[in-house]
């Protein structure tokens, strides 16, 4: 907790810029990524479709899954405060967005970011055009980074929903090319 108690305010405090501060929040903020989610549900739905409306369908329920997880499995469980409502923080904590009132771990913005970047990377064979892929994973890494800049989740908070994430990205992935090949031999 020492430890990440300290990076935390290296990453929320003496780490800031200017420029960070007015993107950032922003940047993680779901809203900014609905045309490029749009984008990726369309662009399956282009050059797979029905095969696809089912990738669009898994996608929808890998980040259903995640959220779920996240929110309503893991949080009230271990019920972590939140940084910027830690009392022991709270002239240290540089709150650039609305803190909110939930718990701390794990990061939702980081499972679900983490398991769609996942199930895409898979999914699609993206991991053979790494550029893709590195891509993908980029935008879900610097999402979760967004989350400790603005002082709503300690590291380890992200670190564990990019492992969950992941974990139900791959599951999904599984689940999928599974249903695929039992389609395919009927």
């Amino acid at each position: 907790m020492q430890y990440d108690q300290w990076l935390f305010q290296l990453l929320n405090g003496e780490w800031h810029n200017a420029l960070f501060d007015a993107i950032i929040p922003y940047w993680r903020s779901k809203y900014i990524w609905v045309p490029i989610y749009i984008f990726l549900l369309s662009f399956l739905y282009i050059n797979f479709g029905k095969r696809g409306l089912v990738m669009i369908a898994f996608a929808v329920a890998t980040v259903s899954v995640a959220d779920f997880t996240s929110s309503k499995i893991v949080k009230p469980l271990v019920e972590r405060v939140r940084p910027c409502n830690d009392t022991s923080l709270a002239f240290e904590v540089r709150e650039l967005v609305k803190c909110g009132g939930g718990y701390s771990f794990t990061s939702s913005h980081a499972t679900n970011h983490f398991a769609m970047a996942t199930f895409l990377s898979l999914v699609l064979g993206f991991l053979r055009k790494k550029w893709i892929s590195r891509a993908l994973f980029l935008w879900a890494a610097t999402i979760a980074y967004g989350q400790v800049y603005v002082g709503v989740h300690y590291p380890l908070d992200v670190i564990a929903g990019a492992a969950l994430g992941s974990i139900i990205g791959l599951s999904f992935e599984l689940l999928y090319r599974w249903l695929v090949s039992l389609i395919r031999d009927s």
